[in-house]
């Protein structure tokens, strides 16, 4: 029988992390799953380290290696390569919890169906602490959006969603000389299709490692502009509240002076809010281009 859910894990010289997350999978209490590794380009004897866990049997594996693209290059692999009903993106420096595939499989058969988009679930740090907030009790279902514009939610969550609609969805775009454009691209289209259900529950460990996207935001915006250019223009169009739409306005504003593009207004689809933000966007651009912190908040892209 075919399993219900795939662990895919892009990754990237990241044989030193990788074990941890692999030893997470071999103490699942539920077996309905398979892996799906995504080496992105590494040269680090990460082949060599995932070709001796396929020999040893103990967790049903697919690997693939593909020239490095950056994550989305390698999320738009993994999501054309995926079978199975549900996926859940586990970084190659994170863990699962020992029974998140039981609690993610169970849920859904319980209460999943075609209404739904999937299900978002929480991320702990290693000593259990949950990221951010939970999740609002009184709600069963939510766009991702949703969650954090009007409901408050704080901190990374994990999703689960439904392959079908990570199939359906565009591909992350690839822009020349850069290597990341925002995940969160593929979760703001799938929210104007159906919303997440939601389960209180821990399903990953996470540990934000000196190298990791999430330590180094600014120097993503610096070399990735065009990416997040093209995240920022859907994020205006589709944002829960004006005030989500402004800053992503500013955003917008800040990558296209990064590219020497001055015909943003033009560009944007929403001139007036676009028009309103430059100001903002001016000071945000001149900010990333001359501080030396290495990120301007934890969460968020």
């Amino acid at each position: 029988m075919a399993p219900s859910l795939t662990v895919f894990t892009p990754t990237y010289n990241r044989a030193y992390t990788l074990p941890v997350c692999y030893e997470s999978l071999k103490r699942q209490t539920s077996k309905d799953f398979v892996w799906l590794i995504i080496d992105d380009g590494s040269s680090d004897g990460t082949r060599e380290l995932v070709e001796g866990w396929i020999s040893e049997g103990a967790v049903p594996l697919r690997y693939h290696y593909q020239d490095n693209q950056g994550m989305h290059g390698a999320h738009n692999t993994a999501y054309e390569l995926i079978d199975t009903e549900l996926n859940v993106c586990i970084d190659s420096d994170d863990y699962m919890a020992d029974d998140a595939v039981e609690k993610i499989v169970t849920f859904w058969k319980r209460h999943g169906s075609s209404s739904y988009a999937g299900i978002v679930a929480l991320d702990a740090s290693p000593d259990g602490q949950i990221i951010g907030t939970k999740l609002p009790e009184q709600l069963a279902s939510s766009t991702l959006s949703d969650l954090y514009a009007k409901h408050q939610v704080k901190g990374d969550k994990k999703l689960v969603y439904r392959s079908e609609l990570t199939r359906k969805c565009p591909p992350y775009p690839i822009f020349p000389g850069e290597k990341y454009c925002p995940l969160s691209y593929k979760y703001v289209l799938i929210d104007q299709e159906c919303p997440l259900l939601l389960m209180n529950e821990v399903l990953c460990l996470v540990e934000y490692l000196p190298d990791g996207s999430s330590m180094n935001m600014i120097k993503q915006y610096k070399r990735n502009p065009r990416g997040f250019l093209f995240f920022r223009k859907v994020a205006m169009e589709f944002a829960p509240t004006y005030k989500d739409r402004l800053r992503e306005s500013i955003h917008y504003v800040s990558s296209n002076l990064m590219i020497r593009n001055y015909k943003f207004v033009w560009e944007s689809p929403c001139k007036w809010t676009t028009l309103l933000a430059a100001p903002f966007g001016l000071l945000l651009y001149l900010y990333i281009q001359n501080t030396n912190k290495a990120t301007v908040a934890r969460h968020g892209s």
